[in-house]
């Protein structure tokens, strides 16, 4: 229910209203990234995150492409797979999607203005990755011996 002098948005669950200054909404810190589903921030970090949705942004990084150059550079994703992404990082505004009127249709991806936003952040992710590789490799075979593994 909202506040006096206030509405609420039709189609977005209690404490998801994207004009929220903060996704939940009950005091906490929305970097803390809020456990519950209905979190937007938890939401969208789980979107940009994930290993497909990574691999995307950093190959439209420089150039337009099809699904089928895609779908060549990214090893092990399926068809399905690489649509649902294409998909929600179309509906989320990170890639723009293209599609000429041609016979056989002809569609095009590129990164949006926000696309291009996330690359220095993800830029920084892969040079940590790559920093810190052989401390982790440590930590997970050290991990496996006391474990067992």
């Amino acid at each position: 229910m909202a506040q006096e002098g206030t509405f609420e948005l039709p189609g977005y669950p209690k404490g998801t209203d994207p004009t929220a200054d903060d996704c939940c909404r009950d005091g906490r810190d929305a970097f803390q990234w809020d456990a519950r589903e209905d979190c937007e921030v938890r939401q969208i970090l789980d979107r940009i995150a994930d290993k497909w949705s990574l691999l995307v942004i950093a190959l439209l990084r420089e150039k337009t492409m099809r699904f089928g150059e895609l779908e060549r550079e990214i090893d092990g994703i399926s068809k399905r797979m690489l649509t649902v992404t294409l998909r929600n990082l179309e509906r989320d505004g990170i890639v723009h999607r293209q599609m000429y009127p041609e016979i056989p249709p002809r569609v095009e991806y590129r990164l949006s203005e926000l696309g291009h936003t996330l690359l220095g952040t993800i830029q920084a992710l892969v040079s940590w990755t790559e920093d810190h590789q052989v401390q982790i490799a440590r930590a997970r075979a050290e991990f496996d011996r006391n474990s067992g593994k």
